[in-house]
C-alpha cells in the first residue's frame, strides 16, 4: 500500500511531507540534537569506519557517545548491530535514538549521513556541529539523476553546517567544524561551505603539502585539488592539515605518524589510514590529544562486516574475508588488501542490489571480481522488487568478458547460503575466500518490502563449522582482528 501511495503521489507533496515530518519528529522527542554536539559523516566509501572511529576517540576522551552507523547503533556502553537495513534511519527512528542518546548521558552524537538520507530530508530535524567528508565516486546516480546531483546532496550537509546557527550547550558556543579529503578531486567544493574550523587531511604520497600563515595553516596541496593545467589550487581559507607520514601498510595493519606520534590501524588497506585521518581531524578540533586518539585507534579492533576475518579455530586452513564493497571504488580497494595478503586462490563470492541501484555497475563489480579471483560465485544479494536472475546474470556477464568459464571458474548459484556452502566446500589449503555486497548487513531485501534475517558472517560460521566437524561451542572463540589473518 506505501509503494502505491509513493507512486501516485506527486514529487513535490511527497518532498515537503518528508520535510515536515522531519520537523515534526524532531519536536516529538524534544530536540535531542540541540543537547549533543552532533558529527555528520558523509561520502561513498569510509562513513561507517569513520563514524566509529570518531566515537572510540571522543569516549578515550572521556565523553560519553551515541554512533548511528549503516552497521551499528551505539549508546553510550550498549551497542547493537543496525537491523534496519538503512544506512540513515528514518526521520521519527532516528530522533527517537537520538533521544535515547540524551537519556543515556551522551555528549557527543555521530551520525552516518548518506545522500539518500539527504534527498529524503531526514537530516532537516538534526543540528549538526560538524560535517565530515570522506571521498566520493559515482554511487546511486539513477536516484539522484546524475553525479553532480550525487554530489550536491552531500553538500546539502555542509550547506546546513554552515546555514544553522551556532549551538550553545551549557552556555558554551559550539563552533561548527568542517572536516574535508583533500586527496578527493572534489574537496575544494565541500570546502567551500562556512564553518567556524576547517580541517583537511591526506595520506603522504607523491603530494606536496606547503603550510605557511601566522593566523592559520594555508594549504596548497598537489594531489586532488588541481587545476586544469594540473597546478595546484591554492586553498584560500584557514585549514589545518592533518597530514600521515612514514606510512606502512602490511597484512597485520597498518603503521603512521601524525606531527610526530606514532599511529597504530588493525584494519587492512591504505584506505583505512585515510579513514583514521579523518577522524583524528575531528578529534584534533576538539582538543583530543594525539596520543589519546593513538591510543583509541590501536584499541579498534575492527567494524563488523568491514574486511572482516571469520575463523572457527585451528582446523580452518585457508583465510575468509566479509567486507561491504558493493561498489567499484571499494572492490578496488578490497583488491589492493587481497594484493597484500598471503594466498594462493582467490574465491570471490558476490552480487549486486536491485531495486534499480546503480544497474551499469553490474557487469563492472562481475569483471572487477572476474580479473581479480580465480573462482567467482555469482549469487543473489537485495533484489527488492526485480528479478534476482537478471541481476545475478549480469553480473555473471562481467565476469565473462574477462575469461570466466561457466562450470569452472565461474559459478552462478541463486541461493546465498548454498553459495557460501559450495565455496567453503571448494576451498583448499591456502586459499582466500571473500564474501561481499552485505557486510554485517542482518537482512536480505526481497519484492513488496519483505526482508528475509540474514548474516553473512554467521552462515560462513555454520558452514566452516560443518566443513571442519568443529562443534558450535568449540567455535565460540572471537574472530581475529580485521588486519590478522591466520595464514
Amino acid at each position: 500500500m506505501k509503494s502505491l501511495i509513493r507512486a501516485l503521489t506527486p514529487a513535490f507533496i511527497l518532498d515537503r511531507y518528508h520535510w515536515a515530518l522531519a520537523k515534526l519528529a524532531a519536536a516529538k522527542f524534544g530536540y535531542p540534537s540541540e543537547k549533543m554536539i552532533v558529527v555528520g559523516v558523509t561520502g561513498t566509501n569510509g562513513k561507517t569506519t569513520v563514524s566509529n572511529m570518531i566515537g572510540r576517540i571522543m569516549e578515550e576522551a572521556g565523553h560519553k557517545v551515541g554512533v548511528a552507523t549503516t552497521v551499528n547503533f551505539k549508546v553510550a556502553d550498549k551497542e547493537r548491530l543496525n537491523d534496519a537495513k538503512m544506512t540513515m534511519l528514518g526521520r521519527t527512528k532516528l530522533q527517537a535514538l537520538m533521544a535515547e542518546m540524551v537519556s543515556a548521558g551522551c555528549t557527543y552524537a555521530v551520525i552516518e549521513t548518506s545522500s539518500e538520507g539527504i534527498k529524503q530530508h531526514r537530516h532537516v530535524g538534526i543540528h549538526y556541529d560538524a560535517a565530515v567528508f570522506t571521498n566520493l565516486t559515482p554511487e546511486h546516480l539513477e536516484s539522484h539523476g546524475g553525479f553532480e546531483n550525487y554530489k550536491k546532496a552531500k553538500g546539502e550537509l555542509f550547506a546546513k553546517l554552515a546555514r544553522d546557527p551556532m549551538k550553545v550547550i551549557g552556555g558554551v558556543k559550539i563552533p561548527k567544524v568542517s572536516v574535508v579529503n583533500l586527496d578527493s578531486l572534489h574537496a575544494p567544493y565541500y570546502l567551500s561551505f562556512g564553518a567556524n574550523k576547517k580541517y583537511g587531511f591526506l595520506v603522504d604520497r607523491a603530494a606536496a603539502v606547503k603550510v605557511a600563515g601566522a593566523n592559520g595553516m594555508y594549504g596548497t596541496h598537489a594531489g586532488g585539488m588541481t587545476d586544469a593545467e594540473g597546478k595546484p589550487k591554492e586553498i584560500q581559507y584557514p585549514l589545518g592539515i592533518v597530514k600521515a607520514l612514514d606510512v606502512s601498510v602490511t597484512p597485520r595493519g597498518s603503521t603512521f605518524t601524525v606531527r610526530g606520534t606514532p599511529f597504530r590501524v588493525h584494519m587492512l588497506g591504505l584506505h583505512n589510514v585515510e579513514n583514521a585521518l579523518a577522524a583524528i581531524a575531528y578529534g584534533m578540533s576538539q582538543g583530543v590529544p594525539l596520543q589519546t586518539m593513538s591510543a583509541a585507534l590501536e584499541k579498534l579492533q575492527g567494524v563488523p562486516g568491514r574486511l572482516e576475518a571469520i575463523t572457527v579455530g585451528p582446523r580452518q586452513d585457508f583465510d575468509v574475508l566479509v567486507d561491504y564493497a558493493p561498489e567499484p571504488e571499494s572492490m578496488r580497494r578490497l583488491y589492493e588488501v587481497v594484493a597484500m595478503l598471503p594466498h594462493k586462490r582467490v574465491i570471490h563470492i558476490l552480487g549486486s542490489a536491485g531495486g534499480g541501484r546503480d544497474k551499469d555497475r553490474r557487469p563492472v563489480l562481475g569483471t572487477m571480481a572476474g580479473s581479480g579471483a580465480d573462482v567467482v560465485i555469482v549469487t543473489n544479494e537485495d533484489p527488492y522488487d526485480e528479478d534476482p536472475h537478471g541481476i545475478m546474470e549480469q553480473v555473471a556477464e562481467g565476469a565473462r568478458r574477462v575469461g570466466k568459464e561457466e562450470g569452472k571458474s565461474l559459478f552462478v548459484i541463486d541461493d546465498r547460503g548454498e553459495a557460501i556452502a559450495r565455496a567453503v566446500g571448494m576451498a583448499q589449503v591456502g586459499d582466500l575466500l571473500i564474501v561481499t555486497g552485505k557486510g554485517a548487513e542482518q537482512a536480505i531485501c526481497v519484492a513488496n518490502g519483505g526482508k528475509i534475517p540474514w548474516d553473512d558472517r554467521e552462515k560462513l560460521r555454520a558452514a566452516l563449522r560443518a566443513r571442519f566437524g568443529i562443534e558450535a561451542d568449540a567455535a565460540s572463540a572471537p574472530s581475529p582482528a580485521q588486519g590478522e589473518i591466520n595464514h
